[in-house]
């Protein structure tokens, strides 16, 4: 893909990022995993910030609740695949770009297929046992993981990648079994504006990631609570007896 100097303009000027992070960006395959409420945000940011190749899994339609938060779909696009409705939008918004749509759901199975040939996974999902799964995924690459999270008014963003240093944790190494007590969204209610925060953090790590600009979020959590406005980081431990990535 060939940059557009007009296009992304404020990219080029600034300097952590500048022509030769704008063509590292047009170079990068990204694979989403979920394009609802988290992978909806990050999937326009990263199309607009030129990222050459998206590949994006989710098995499920549109639905008219997803509306409230899934800011890639429109009323008319209820009933249709989101994974292609999310590939014609990206492909509005910049027609150079390589997007690719998988009608299917990420599990041990189909994972290899879809991180082939990719430089990192983003993971907006709702369930632990695909978390899992694409942690597994992430891991047999040797590729970075962008995960994101959220729950009624909080939510958080990490990125885990062991391959980049003896002390980086998988996402395993932060959460060592499904939670008894774990819920959906459908269950507990999301506010919306929430997920685009929290995608949008997905989106940044990933642009970070990908140039090389500043610090990102490897071995660390930003926490950010919706009700009160206030975020934190805190520090995810590696674990040598990790089910996923230890050695025990």
């Amino acid at each position: 893909m060939t940059v557009d100097p007009v296009r992304h303009a404020r990219h080029i000027l600034l300097k952590d990022i500048g022509g030769p992070g704008q063509q590292r960006l047009s170079r990068a395959r990204v694979v989403i995993i979920g394009a609802g409420g988290l992978g909806a945000p990050a999937a326009l940011y990263l199309a607009a910030a030129g990222v050459g190749a998206i590949r994006i899994a989710e098995p499920d339609v549109v639905s008219l609740d997803n509306l409230q938060r899934q800011i890639l779909y429109r009323t008319q696009d209820v009933g249709r695949p989101k994974a292609e409705r999310a590939a014609e939008a990206l492909t509005a918004l910049d027609p150079s770009l390589d997007i690719e749509a998988r009608v299917l759901a990420a599990d041990d199975a189909s994972l290899p297929g879809l991180l082939d040939g990719a430089d990192l996974v983003l993971d907006g999902c709702d369930d632990f046992a695909t978390r899992f799964a694409v942690n597994r995924a992430a891991l047999a690459a040797r590729i970075p993981l962008v995960s994101g999270a959220v729950g009624r008014w909080d939510g958080q963003v990490g990125v885990f990648a062991p391959h980049l240093g003896p002390d980086a944790p998988c996402y395993q190494c932060w959460v060592p079994d499904i939670p008894p007590d774990a819920e959906t969204c459908a269950e507990t209610g999301i506010v919306g504006a929430l997920t685009g925060v929290i995608g949008s953090l997905m989106a940044l790590e990933a642009i970070k990631l990908i140039t090389g600009a500043g610090e990102a979020l490897v071995g660390r959590l930003v926490i950010y609570d919706g009700l009160s406005g206030r975020a934190r980081t805190v520090r995810v431990q590696r674990d040598p007896g990790c089910k996923a990535c230890g050695t025990g």
